[in-house]
């Protein structure tokens, strides 16, 4: 960074006194709860007889208009700015209660209204550039209670009326004793004792990277954080269009929360550049960090990319969600949800353009459950290569681009029926592969509910202990029942075959399981040796 941070030191009184602030779009929404408030009050009620205190470094940048008006715009800092701004508006407030009307004046001018000396008009000191949450913030400001219509609670207006609220409750708590005292000793002190160390630079870029560096060195901003202030940092006179598109895209992800959003960028990204650690994402994307070659797209670009895979992506999260998926393809998104597998989405998006996708969707389904069986899927190093084959596919435009790339991670199928004969496995890839079977299709619908025969129980029999903990989890000791809980009444083979084989879904293999007489390790491996078998007709020859 070529810019030096010279910050100054300056009390609160002269910082607000002597401009007018605007808090961008490309901020972070103003998300201090009652802890973060609470803190806050406690701490500059606890100084207030001390000779100052610090209350952290602010980021401001002149606006792009150049104008010397004395505006600021904020880059970082807009929670303790508007948090201070409602304590002094509560003060303002409670003293003309009090009717102390110089000291409100005085504060009113110092911290909430400048004057225009040409035209008599009164200028905020502090503005949201969102219109909305600009309006109830200055409500707030104008009548000092929380405004009518303020309802839901998640969002940035009713976050700053709480914390106006509890602001209130503890002032006027503070004051009881003295309100005439108090009210002048909390003036004098945010006046006059209170400081921010201050960085102002006429570079909005020069100011963005302060922040970065601020922000990446231990405090709390997420990838998405970071990614939303570069993005619209880039934008120019677009910046409210861009802020709007953004904000469009985000809300996509807001009930699978910020890293479903930052994973689905780094899907994108991943098609057109490769794959890229998450921890490295935001610095490759704002050209802070190099990746030998790789050159990653603009934010326009990118914006583009987000707003036009996005309908995709979302049916691959949902897959009953509207979109341009057919049910072909909504079947594969469907068998890779039941499997928790979302390595592969990058390699979805790359295939959704490509000619005969959906045989490139089933090519790289049938690789997930082969390796899912026969090895571990979950390594980074398997990661990184399902998604510079996204990247094969997305620069060939031909979905066979990744076959050779990932045919070593391509078990045969005498590996996948020997291993699922035998092997383990979690409860959640046992019922997807028995549907598999049963419904002898790899996209399985999720009909029935998986249970296992053998139960650890002193009166099931049939195998001991250690039989058991082998076998227990095999596919051989399954079936998908419509029962979504066992009976109590079954409590060894007789009783199953009596409660349970009845409730099998159609197509379960209730003869072969009628035929054993005794559920033991021969009947279990007899059973899972041919489910294994069909399975490996289905997910190699089907």
């Amino acid at each position: 960074m070529d810019t030096p941070l010279n910050a100054t030191a300056s009390n609160a009184g002269a910082i607000f006194a002597g401009n007018t602030f605007e808090i961008p779009r490309f901020q972070r929404e103003y998300s201090w709860g009652s802890d973060e408030v609470n803190e806050f009050w406690t701490d500059l009620q606890g100084s207030l007889e001390a000779d100052s205190y610090f209350l952290g470094l602010i980021i401001l940048t002149t606006p792009q208009d150049g104008a010397d008006t004395g505006r600021k715009r904020v880059v970082d800092g807009q929670q303790r700015i508007i948090t201070l701004s409602l304590l002094v508006n509560a003060i303002f407030h409670e003293a003309m209660r009090s009717d102390r009307k110089a000291l409100a004046d005085r504060i009113r001018a110092s911290f909430l209204r400048s004057i225009d000396y040409h035209t008599d008009e009164e200028i905020r000191r502090v503005k949201l550039t969102d219109e909305a949450e600009d309006a109830t913030f200055q409500s707030i400001l104008e009548t000092g209670v929380r405004p009518q219509g303020v309802h839901d609670e998640s969002s940035v207006s009713a976050k700053m009326a709480a914390s106006y609220d509890l602001l209130v409750r503890h002032l006027r708590e503070d004051l009881r004793a003295d309100p005439f005292k108090r009210l002048g000793k909390w003036t004098d002190f945010l006046t006059n004792r209170l400081y921010f160390a201050v960085f102002v630079h006429p570079s909005a870029e020069a100011a963005y990277q302060v922040y970065e560096v601020v922000n990446t060195r231990g405090r709390d901003l997420t990838t998405a954080d970071l990614l939303k202030n570069y993005i619209l940092s880039q934008a120019g006179n677009a910046e409210s269009a861009r802020y709007n598109q953004w904000r469009s895209i985000a809300k996509q992800f807001s009930t699978e929360g910020t890293n479903n959003f930052v994973q689905y960028i780094r899907h994108v990204v991943t098609v057109k550049s490769g794959y890229i650690l998450p921890k490295d994402l935001y610095g490759f994307l704002a050209n802070r960090k190099k990746m030998g070659d790789r050159e990653p797209p603009r934010s326009n670009e990118l914006m583009g990319l987000l707003e036009s895979n996005l309908p995709l992506y979302i049916q691959m999260i949902d897959p009953t969600a509207a979109g341009p998926s057919d049910v072909e393809a909504l079947g594969v998104f469907s068998a890779l949800n039941s499997l928790s597998v979302l390595t592969v989405r990058p390699i979805l998006l790359a295939c959704s353009g490509v000619p005969d996708a959906q045989a490139g969707m089933e090519w790289i389904l049938k690789l997930v459950v082969r390796r899912i069986v026969v090895g571990n899927l979950g390594t980074g190093n398997v990661e990184r290569r399902l998604g510079e084959a996204a990247k094969a596919i997305h620069d060939a435009n031909n979905w066979r681009a990744m076959v050779e790339l990932l045919r070593d991670l391509n078990p045969t199928r005498e590996d996948f029926v020997a291993q699922l004969k035998r092997r383990s496995l979690n409860k959640q890839v046992l019922t997807f592969l028995r549907r598999s079977v049963i419904q002898q299709s790899i996209t399985p619908n999720p009909h029935g509910f998986l249970h296992f025969i053998w139960v650890k129980s002193p009166t099931f029999g049939g195998m001991s202990e250690d039989e058991g903990s082998y076998w227990a989890s095999t596919l051989g000791n399954t079936i998908v029942s419509s029962l979504e809980k066992r009976p109590r009444a079954v409590s060894d083979w007789p009783t199953f075959k009596g409660a349970m084989l009845t409730t099998a879904v159609d197509g379960e293999w209730i003869h072969p399981l009628n035929q054993f007489e005794n559920w033991d390790v021969d009947a279990v491996e007899k059973m899972g040796a041919d489910l294994a078998n069909e399975a490996g007709r289905i997910w190699y020859d089907g």
